[in-house]
């Protein structure tokens, strides 16, 4: 089960500074933000195998186009059926395609040998400018719409749902609970892509009810901006750490063991 974290604890590390208002929701600007490559290497990856892990084309009709629709269940649980899911939303230079080698088949697989209830990620190929509608594109629509759709036709429950994601994904698991809330029961947000003043810090007030876990490396660009969403958040944190790192693969590898064991507790019965 994750550690809750007490607000005193959470805010022990003081921020060096705010970010200038507005929304980060470009792969340019969180690049610039953030001063380095959000996928520069594969960082720690469990010794544990993956399960039941695919990447397959589904037609979004949402978007009209097709995408990559990546699912993952741990190891031993044969094909996933009944287990809930953590929907994974990923940041500006990934795709679903991505995951099979960041090693997500094979962390979720740890995380259920170190006593986590399993659950399956189940994923989609979003917008590298984001997971809200531009330019008449609406990847958060496929999202609500379609994952779901797609995670019950392979026998998940989803009826039990959470979100993960990093970067662009980070900020778009958080609008995710707060335009349609109740649709997940808990966000792990790594390095979310906010800034004050943006769609994320305005409507916090809507994720009043929603288990909010908050992550970012104290060297990241988006540090200051993460620790002051975390103050104005309804409620305090209930898990994630400020500790050491950028805004990288590596460093969010280190982090994603406590995230999943977070996941995990919030989608038992």
């Amino acid at each position: 089960m994750a550690r809750l974290i007490p607000r005193r604890t959470f805010l022990a590390a003081s921020a060096a500074g705010i970010l200038s208002a507005g929304g980060l929701w470009g792969a340019g600007v969180v690049g610039a933000a953030t001063g380095g490559a959000a996928n520069d290497g594969p960082g720690p990856v469990p010794d544990a195998p993956a399960g039941d892990e695919r990447v397959e084309p589904r037609r979004s009709d949402v978007r009209a186009r097709q995408v990559d629709f990546y699912t993952a269940v741990p190891a031993g649980s044969g094909d996933g059926r009944g287990l809930p899911v953590c929907l994974i939303l990923h940041g500006a230079s990934a795709t679903a395609a991505d995951y099979p080698r960041f090693g997500f088949g094979r962390f979720l697989t740890d995380a259920v040998r170190r006593g986590a209830a399993p659950f399956v990620l189940a994923g989609a190929t979003g917008s590298p400018r984001g997971w809200e509608a531009q330019g008449g594109d609406d990847p958060m629509r496929m999202v609500y719409e379609e994952l779901p759709r797609w995670c019950a036709e392979r026998g998940f429950d989803t009826a039990r749902r959470a979100a993960w994601g990093w970067s662009l994904g980070g900020s778009g698991v958080l609008r995710l609970a707060e335009t349609h809330p109740g649709f997940v029961r808990a966000v792990a947000a790594f390095s979310p892509a906010v800034s004050p003043g943006d769609r994320v810090f305005g409507d916090a007030a809507s994720l009043r009810g929603t288990g909010v876990g908050l992550w970012c490396g104290r060297d990241d660009g988006l540090y200051p901006s993460v620790r002051r969403l975390e103050q104005t958040l309804p409620e305090p944190p209930r898990a994630g750490s400020y500790g050491p790192g950028h805004h990288t693969r590596a460093y969010w590898n280190r982090i994603t063991p406590a995230a999943f064991d977070y996941v995990a507790s919030t989608l038992t019965p």
